[in-house]
C-alpha cells in the first residue's frame, strides 16, 4: 500500500516549487546549534536540488552534535559556505528569524545579502514576508514541510536508499516527541506513515533522540535537577545550567537538549523554564501547557519567539538577574491561566 500525500500537495507553494526549481547552485542553511529538525530539512532540501540536476551546499554556524551522526547526510555539513562556487538561491530552513542563522551570516553578509532567498519554516513568531517565504506554523515541524515539497517535486522519498526519509523522519520525530506533543495533526503522521513505507528507520531514530542517553549527560540531568525549584504557588517550574554543570559533569553543551522536556513533565506547573547560562547572557527555554501561557508571549518579551507550547530567547543579563525578570513576567501569565 502507498501512502497518498495528494490531499495536502496544494498546501506547497507553486511560487516555491518554481524558485528552488529554477535554481543552479544552492546555498542550503539551517539554524544555529542545530538539532534534528533544521539538519533534516537542510540536507533534505540538498537532496532534492541535487535530484533536479542542480548543486547544493549545507551549512550551519556550528558543529553538528554527535547525537546527530547517525543521520544518512550529515557528513556533508559545513560551517560556512564553499568560496568556489558562485550561489544563485539561499535556502533558510527551520529559522524562526534570520538571527538565528548566526555567526556564519556575519561572516558572509555580503553574499547572504545579495542572494534570493527562500524561507521554510514552522515557527509561529516568524515574521518573514518575501515573496518566496513559506512560513506554516501548523507543520509539526519544517520536516513535515519539506516532506510535502519533495512529493510536489517528484522526488521519491526513497531518495538515496532510505536517505531522504531519514533525514526527514528525525526532525519530525524530535519536534514532535515521538508524537507525543499536540503539533502532532493526520497530516504529521499521514507524512510520517509514508516516510516509514519509503525507508526512514522509525524506532531505531526515536531510541537514538529520545531513549538513549550517554553517561555524562545523565550526570549533568541529575546536577541541574537537583536545583529544581518552583514560583506562584507551583504554577511555574524552572531550574538553571550553569557553565561549570558541564565540566563536572563530563558533558557538551548539546547534551543540555532534553531537559527543558523533563522539567515540563511537572504535573501542576503551567510554565516550565530553563535557564542555561549563555557568555555575558542567559539563554530561556519554555515549555508551556495546552490552553494555558503561549510561550511566544512570554518569551516574546524578550526577543524570543517559538511555538505556543515551546518557545525559547537569549536575555541579555546574568543568570541571576535572568532569572528574577523573566520569572515575574512568567508569574503575571500564569495567575491568569484558569482551569
Amino acid at each position: 500500500m502507498m501512502i497518498d500525500l495528494t490531499p495536502w500537495l496544494a498546501d506547497v507553494p507553486v511560487r516555491v516549487v518554481e524558485r528552488l526549481s529554477a535554481a543552479r547552485r544552492v546555498l542550503a542553511v539551517g539554524h544555529e546549534n542545530p538539532d534534528a529538525d533544521t539538519l533534516g530539512a537542510t540536507l533534505a532540501i540538498c537532496r532534492l536540488v541535487e535530484r533536479g540536476g542542480a548543486s547544493a551546499t549545507a551549512v550551519f554556524a556550528d558543529s553538528v552534535p554527535p547525537l546527530y551522526d547517525f543521520l544518512p547526510d550529515v557528513g556533508r555539513a559545513r560551517t560556512d559556505p564553499d568560496p568556489s562556487i558562485d550561489y544563485d538561491l539561499l535556502v533558510v530552513s527551520d529559522c524562526g528569524s534570520l538571527d538565528r542563522i548566526g555567526a556564519v551570516r556575519g561572516r558572509h553578509s555580503e553574499l547572504f545579502e545579495r542572494l534570493p532567498r527562500i524561507v521554510i519554516d514552522h515557527h509561529a513568531s516568524n515574521d518573514a514576508a518575501g515573496a518566496f517565504d513559506w512560513i506554516e506554523p501548523r507543520s509539526a515541524a519544517t520536516c513535515e514541510m519539506v516532506t510535502l515539497l519533495a512529493a510536489r517535486l517528484d522526488v521519491p522519498l526513497t531518495e538515496g536508499d532510505g536517505a531522504l526519509a531519514a533525514d526527514l523522519m528525525a526532525g519530525i520525530v524530535m519536534d514532535t516527541a515521538t508524537f507525543a506533543h499536540p503539533n502532532a495533526t493526520p497530516r504529521t503522521l499521514a507524512v510520517s506513515a509514508a516516510l516509514v513505507e519509503a525507508g526512514a528507520p522509525l524506532s531505531d531514530i526515536s531510541r537514538r533522540l529520545y531513549r538513549s542517553k550517554p553517561d555524562a549527560q545523565l550526570k549533568l540531568f541529575g546536577l541541574v535537577l537537583e536545583r529544581l525549584a518552583t514560583a506562584a504557588g507551583g504554577r511555574i517550574i524552572h531550574s538553571t545550567l550553569l557553565d561549570a554543570d558541564l565540566a563536572a559533569s563530563g558533558a557538551i553543551a548539546p547534551h543540555s537538549e532534553g531537559i527543558i522536556d523533563l522539567l515540563a513533565q511537572s504535573e501542576s506547573a503551567e510554565v516550565a523554564i530553563l535557564f542555561k547560562e549563555a557568555g555575558d547572557g542567559t539563554r530561556i527555554s519554555v515549555r508551556t501547557k495546552p490552553g494555558g501561557v503561549d510561550a511566544t508571549v512570554l518569551t516574546g518579551r524578550f526577543g524570543g519567539g517559538g511555538h505556543a507550547r515551546a518557545a525559547g530567547a537569549t536575555v541579555v543579563l546574568p543568570v541571576d538577574e535572568a532569572r528574577r525578570a523573566v520569572l515575574a513576567e512568567a508569574e503575571t501569565l500564569a495567575a491568569a491561566v484558569a482551569r
